[in-house]
């Protein structure tokens, strides 16, 4: 079995949907836990390290996919930094496995998870905390009653982001995880099998599939955002 899926009866569409939502939503949760403190620093520090660990985590958005999935391939191979380690771990290599495509996901996807994160937290008044600080709130009684409802917008910008663009991934995926049914094939992968098989009638109905759904996702942001405006207006 492959979650719910069985490969020896599902057909490739279903196993493939499986393996991208469940990539999506690994990739984003783990983009919120790790994305969150880090665009928090970014939006509140001085340091001189800001802007290269901006232009850094920010650098998927202008790099070729590509190029992030072979350097990431050469790392995640046996004899890679990181494939040494996970050998030695007793994990195994993670080129072409399902944990390789996270990591990969997760680097690739993480601006478009921290930008709204960052903007979101650095719209918030200093004051605010600064009173909240003088009331003995400490840091998370800070972040839960404070901070998060201010955020909340941000954060759901953030999470449907982060899982739209995980689906929507193709260099990436395909140079690190391969072409593997059940296992590291994701939709955008299938649509190229299946243009380049020419079978187009199931070309045609994959891609309007993800068109109808990221246009979905898009309009709800929309209606999040004039909503918060309102909200705050």
């Amino acid at each position: 079995m492959t979650g719910w899926i069985d490969p020896a009866h599902a057909p490739a569409w279903a196993l493939a949907a499986w393996v991208t939502l469940k990539l999506a939503g690994l990739t984003t949760l783990i983009l919120l836990l790790l994305g969150t403190p880090l665009a928090w620093w970014l939006a509140r520090t001085r340091s001189l390290w800001r802007a290269p660990i901006g232009a850094l985590v920010s650098l998927p958005m202008v790099l070729p996919p590509t190029v992030l999935g072979f350097y990431l391939l050469i790392a995640l191979a046996p004899e890679g930094v990181f494939g040494r380690t996970t050998g030695a771990l007793g994990l195994g290599a993670w080129a072409f496995t399902f944990p390789g495509l996270v990591v990969a996901s997760v680097l690739y996807s993480m601006p478009f998870v921290v930008h709204p994160l960052q903007s979101g937290f650095a719209a918030i008044p200093a004051p605010l905390l600064e009173a909240a600080a003088t009331l003995r709130a400490g840091p998370l009684d800070r972040f839960f009653s404070v901070i998060l409802p201010l955020v909340r917008p941000s954060f759901l910008t953030a999470t449907l982001l982060g899982f739209a663009h995980t689906v929507g991934e193709f260099g990436v995926v395909l140079m690190v995880g391969g072409n593997i049914e059940g296992q590291t094939r994701v939709l955008s992968v299938l649509l190229y099998d299946q243009v380049e098989a020419m079978a187009y009638g199931d070309a045609h109905r994959l891609a309007a599939g993800l068109l109808v759904f990221s246009f979905g996702l898009l309009l709800v942001m929309q209606w999040l955002g004039r909503r918060t405006a309102v909200a705050h207006g």
